[in-house]
């Protein structure tokens, strides 16, 4: 049986069309002790105790920043802190916590995840700690994600000091 040439080139539409628009790579930013998922090359920015990291793929920005405590026995305040100082950026009250497991992080009570929406789209955001160190990962979206979101997450996990 013989093709159309058209048929070819309707073949590798429909290939194209399948491929997803995000490329997960594993990322270890410098200074984090974390290794993270993103779906594209972040960019890491570090000042003395704190960094961040970041880029963005598909219409959606990803983040990940971390800071360090000087006090480690302070670290579930400040997880509360910048969840809630994210959602009064945003314009917004901060919705009730979802729960979050991060491999390798303190058990938490404060370590948490939220969805936010807006105007100007969707933001979910995750805050958890390892000892003195408080993280917090972020996904700004035009449109809900979830799938985008759970890769993200659930690509996170602490290192231990080496």
């Amino acid at each position: 049986m013989r093709r159309s040439p058209t048929a070819g080139f309707a073949l590798v539409l429909l290939l194209t069309a399948c491929q997803p628009a995000l490329n997960w790579r594993e990322s270890r930013p410098a200074g984090s002790g974390a290794v993270a998922q993103f779906p594209c090359k972040p960019e890491v920015a570090q000042r003395q105790g704190m960094g961040l990291a970041q880029c963005e793929a598909g219409g959606s920005g990803f983040a990940l920043s971390w800071a360090d405590t000087p006090d480690p026995t302070q670290a579930g305040a400040a997880l509360k802190a910048m969840a809630q100082a994210l959602a009064g950026k945003l314009g917004q009250p901060l919705p009730p916590p979802q729960p979050l497991q991060v491999p390798g992080m303190t058990p938490l009570p404060e370590a948490a995840q939220h969805r936010l929406t807006g105007a100007a789209g969707v933001t979910r955001i995750a805050v958890f700690a390892h000892g003195g160190r408080v993280y917090q990962a972020v996904m700004t979206a035009p449109q809900d994600d979830p799938v985008a979101w759970d890769s993200f997450v659930t690509g996170l996990r602490v290192e231990p000091a080496r």
